[in-house]
C-alpha cells in the first residue's frame, strides 16, 4: 500500500508513532558487499596534495586546519573512524558533494570531492595506491572503510536516568507530529527549491515555518533525526498515556514497532543527506506504515479510554 499521498499533511497518524534506539546497525552496510577497503591504496599522492589545497580553502573554517574538528566535527582520528566504520566511501563521497561547504553545499565538483576524500583518507593513515581515487558511484560502492575494532568509549552520564514529564500525546504533538509532516512536506514542495534563511516564507506548512531560520534542508535533516533519537523519551519507565494507563515499554510489540520507527528515521536522515526531494519522499512511505503498525493496535481503539491497552 502507498501511504505517501495519502499520508501527507496526516501527520496526525505519528501522534502516537513509537521510535527507540537502534544505533544504525540495520544501516551500516555489510563490508562483505565490498571488494576493496581504503587499507588498498584508493588514492594517490598527488591526489591527496590538491585534496590538501582545497581543504584549506573550503574546508579548515569548521573542521579544523589539521581536520581535528572545530565548529564542524572531527575528520581524523577515532572519532572520524568510530563514525565511518564498515561505510562504503560513496557515503563519505556523497556527504561531502550534496552538504559541503556548510556555506555553500553542491559547490564542489565530483573531481573535487575525491581530491578532499583522498586526503581525509591520507590523513588517516590509509595507504597510497598508484592510481587516483575515482568519482563514480558505482567504483565507490565498492569501497569501504575497514571496521573499527577496539573498545568503544562509554557514553557520556551512563547510568543516569530522568523522570517522564509529558505523557505520551504530549511527546507526540511536541516531537513527532510536527517532524513527520516535515518529511511529508518534502512530498510536494522541494526543500532545494524554498527560500533561503532570511527570506519570508509563507507560513502555509510545517517546513515553510522553520525555513525562515534554518536552510531548508536542514530542517529536513533534523526531523529525520528526531525520529531516530526520541527513543530513549519514548521507552522511558513510568510515562503513561494520556488516560493515565502505563506506556507498554516491556511489550515485544511495542519494541519491534519503535526499532521500525528508528530505522525508517535513520533511513531518511540518508535520503535527506543526498538532497534529492523524490528519495526522501519515497522514504515517508515507510514513516506512514511505522505509525500505522503501532496505531492500529494502541491508537485506534473503541474508545480513548483503551488506548494503551496491550490486545
Amino acid at each position: 500500500m502507498n501511504w505517501g499521498n495519502t499520508m501527507h499533511r496526516v501527520g496526525v497518524l505519528c501522534l502516537l508513532a513509537l521510535a527507540c534506539v537502534s544505533t544504525g546497525s540495520s544501516s551500516l552496510p555489510l563490508l562483505a558487499q565490498q571488494t576493496r577497503t581504503a587499507q588498498d591504496g584508493v588514492f594517490t599522492t598527488g591526489q591527496a596534495a590538491r585534496g590538501a589545497v582545497l581543504y584549506e580553502a573550503r574546508c579548515a573554517a569548521c573542521h579544523g586546519a589539521r581536520l581535528e574538528g572545530s565548529v564542524g566535527p572531527e575528520l581524523a582520528g577515532p572519532g572520524f573512524l568510530g563514525v565511518w566504520s564498515g561505510q562504503p566511501l560513496v557515503d563519505l563521497f556523497s556527504k561531502i558533494e550534496k552538504t559541503m561547504p556548510a556555506d555553500a553545499p553542491g559547490t564542489l565538483s565530483p573531481a573535487q570531492v575525491a581530491e578532499i576524500v583522498a586526503y581525509t583518507l591520507q590523513t588517516n593513515q590509509f595507504p597510497v595506491g598508484t592510481a587516483d581515487l575515482g568519482s563514480s558511484e558505482a567504483a565507490l560502492k565498492q569501497i569501504a572503510l575497514p571496521v573499527r575494532t577496539g573498545a568503544v568509549p562509554a557514553a557520556l552520564g551512563s547510568g543516569q536516568s530522568f523522570p517522564a514529564t509529558g505523557n505520551m500525546n504530549q511527546v507526540m504533538r511536541g516531537i513527532l507530529f510536527p517532524s513527520s509532516n516535515v518529511l511529508f512536506d518534502v512530498q510536494t514542495q522541494d526543500p532545494g527549491a524554498r527560500p533561503k534563511p532570511g527570506a519570508r516564507a509563507e507560513a502555509s506548512t510545517t517546513t515553510s515555518r522553520y525555513g525562515d531560520v534554518y536552510e531548508p534542508w536542514a530542517v529536513v535533516d533534523a526531523a529525520a533525526i528526531s525520529l531516530a533519537e526520541v527513543g530513549p523519551i519514548l521507552m522511558t519507565p513510568g510515562r503513561r498515556c494520556e488516560n493515565g494507563k502505563p506506556v507498554p515499554v516491556d511489550r515485544a510489540d511495542w519494541q519491534q514497532w519503535v526499532r521500525e520507527l528508528t530505522e525508517v528515521g535513520q533511513a531518511a536522515y540518508k535520503a535527506s543527506q543526498s538532497r534529492n526531494a523524490e528519495l526522501v519522499s519515497e522514504v515517508t512511505n515507510q514513516v506512514a506504515d511505522a505509525c500505522a503498525n503501532c496505531h492500529r493496535v494502541y491508537r485506534d481503539t473503541a474508545t480513548a479510554a483503551s488506548r494503551c491497552t496491550p490486545p
